[in-house]
């Protein structure tokens, strides 16, 4: 966990024991769960680190830590949502994912590491009459979809924050009919740095309070 400690020194980001504590239960309870099942692919100790744990604490500036809704969707094997869980306690968290054995497996171990989550197993289409203050997405569909699937579930007033790649010119080009389709404008890009020699993209795409 060092490299996460002085990635969060430098970024100004304040993690407790606990939350460390639970960082690393859930890492154990993901690479345990991925001999029988396939979660990840990233199984060594800095790449997961880096592309699971820092990727997703790169989130933290732009959720308030206050109490609001989050719904993280695809969230795959718990990223970036878990870790946004425990570092913001406050939000009511919900994960969706289209995979059941991925939500069973994300309800034991949330459960497991103290933190309240609703895992649902549905595709976000398909999800009706529900609404987040934000919602997170991470490699789970190209901008267009992502913006036809998820702005529905964000709030008036609420966010998208789709963690990319950092080249996204083009992909935010032919999204932008379906982001102003829901009232929603890009608000910002902000480019973050995972390490010195790799960097994403976070796009917060912001809904219209009417």
């Amino acid at each position: 966990m060092e490299i996460i400690k002085n990635w969060a020194t430098k970024n100004g980001i304040e993690i407790t024991q606990t939350q460390y504590s639970q960082l690393n239960a859930f890492k154990q309870l993901v690479l345990k769960k991925n001999k029988v099942m396939n979660l990840t692919a990233i199984t060594d100790e800095v790449g997961f680190a880096v592309k699971h744990i820092i990727d997703s604490l790169t989130l933290l500036p732009h959720i308030p830590n206050q109490p609001l809704t989050l719904a993280d969707i695809g969230t795959g094997a718990g990223f970036p949502g878990v870790v946004l869980g425990i570092m913001r306690p406050n939000i009511t968290l919900t994960l969706i994912d289209s995979l059941n054995k991925r939500i069973k497996f994300l309800a034991e171990a949330t459960a497991a590491i103290n933190i309240h989550a609703e895992c649902i197993h549905t595709r976000a289409e398909e999800l009706k009459n529900r609404q987040f203050d934000i919602c997170t997405a991470r490699a789970v569909a190209p901008m267009d979809k992502l913006a036809k699937y998820t702005l529905p579930l964000v709030k008036h007033g609420g966010r998208l924050l789709a963690m990319k790649g950092q080249n996204i010119t083009e992909e935010l080009a032919k999204a932008e009919k379906a982001i102003k389709k829901h009232g929603a404008v890009v608000n910002d890009i902000n480019i973050v740095n995972l390490t010195d020699q790799l960097q994403h993209s976070i796009v917060i795409i912001e809904k219209s309070l009417v």
